[in-house]
């Protein structure tokens, strides 16, 4: 079992990765704009759903095939560009309906982050370099050890990006009422996912 000093060194590490601005926390920012505060927290949720995947397939060794077959890794980038770009026309083009079912808005709001991230080969690189730092073969099974470094990650992913998205959430809530400000959400939403489409297009393995 993974000892306490071990613990000790990792959470702080993960939190701070947690807390940097990537992908991820753009991606909820841009969902609390465009469909409020639960799709963003239903994405959030999403995404750590996906990232636990990412951990699971690099415990399994699964991993090193992404690393060493740059066709594979292409093919599963320019899925997630594509889809990202899918998402940005339709927040340019208004989005979900206003009348949609909250419950409806969040089921896709949890797929689109889940689809995101497993989208993104990136993760499970960078899965692959951070975690095995914290994993000791003399501590029990590997992939145990993976889905607990990868738990912790997910969890304080999906809270911290989760706030991101209610804080862009009540404030798209608050500007909705104008249709002119309603048009600009859209539009900054739009901007926030092809942008996100454009850095995984030009991301590189390494």
């Amino acid at each position: 079992m993974i000892d306490a000093v071990t613990l000790l060194a990792f959470v702080p590490a993960a939190l701070a990765l947690n807390l940097t601005p990537g992908a991820d926390m753009m991606f909820c920012l841009g969902q609390g704009l465009r469909s409020g505060r639960g799709a963003a927290v239903a994405a959030s949720a999403g995404i750590s759903a996906g990232s636990m995947v990412h951990v699971a397939l690099a415990g399994l060794g699964l991993g090193a095939a992404v690393s060493a077959m740059p066709a594979l890794f292409d093919v599963i980038r320019w899925f997630g560009v594509a889809y990202l770009l899918y998402l940005a026309w339709g927040a340019l083009r208004g989005g979900l309906a206003a009348d949609e079912l909250p419950e409806r808005r969040g089921a896709s709001a949890f797929r689109s982050g889940l689809l995101v991230n497993l989208a993104n080969p990136k993760v499970i690189l960078f899965v692959l370099a951070f975690v095995p730092q914290f994993v000791k073969p003399e501590a029990g099974p590997v992939l145990v050890q993976f889905l607990i470094f990868g738990l912790i990650l997910a969890v304080g992913g999906f809270f911290i990006n989760g706030l991101v998205g209610i804080f862009a959430g009540q404030a798209g809530r608050r500007l909705t009422g104008s249709p002119v400000f309603a048009r600009w959400l859209g539009r900054v939403s739009a901007g926030i996912f092809a942008g996100l489409a454009m850095r995984l297009a030009i991301m590189e393995r390494a």
